[in-house]
């Protein structure tokens, strides 16, 4: 493998790729709501989005736009990015929109799929699209069933943002009883050893 080119150190780098994010995200809604095509924003930005409701110091930036909508709405979905210029493409578990033909895999919107597993030993299925809240940009999974996304998926990430949670009391030591056993214990385990 080859050594990465190192530009500079820059704090407008670092600020460019914090932005292009934040514009992904609100292009990626407002093609949605101009098509009237029902979506809730999850993942990281959602995460953000109820952290920042708590302490804004608390809010971790994340590369990922990812959305939720219904199986039905996705033809349409698909026709309503690529007159907006993404570029469509899939993996086994995701649909995703490129950010243009040029961009690297990195530069999409995730979509996933409203009440279907994301992947079959997933112990629920994902929330429908009207588990959410409207804020002032977009449309925000409920706090809930973003938890329980998390606890699902369940990666090193998944398991940072619900530390992040936790640690400005967002979530507390009686969540856990509101998922099943194998997403409860998780849960706890954060609880009880939050540092790992």
């Amino acid at each position: 493998m080859s050594q990465p080119i190192l530009h500079p150190f820059s704090l407008q780098r670092m600020v460019n790729a914090v932005e292009r994010v934040r514009q992904r995200l609100l292009r990626a809604t407002q093609v949605l709501e101009q098509a009237n095509i029902p979506y809730a924003v999850i993942g990281g930005n959602a995460v953000a989005a109820w952290v920042s409701r708590v302490d804004e110091t608390a809010v971790r930036n994340t590369q990922d736009v990812d959305i939720l909508i219904r199986r039905e709405d996705f033809v349409r979905t698909k026709a309503a990015f690529e007159a907006a210029g993404f570029v469509h493409g899939s993996t086994m578990d995701v649909e995703f929109f490129l950010d243009g033909p040029q961009a690297k895999v990195r530069d999409a919107v995730h979509l996933l799929m409203a009440a279907e597993k994301v992947k079959e030993h997933y112990a629920t299925a994902t929330p429908d699209v009207d588990q959410s809240h409207r804020g002032p940009e977009f449309r925000v999974i409920d706090l809930q069933p973003l938890v329980e996304m998390k606890l699902n998926s369940w990666r090193d990430k998944d398991r940072t943002h619900l530390r992040d949670m936790l640690s400005i009391g967002l979530i507390d030591g009686t969540w856990p009883a509101r998922f099943p056993e194998l997403l409860s214990s998780r849960l706890q385990e954060l609880i009880d050893h939050p540092e790992g």
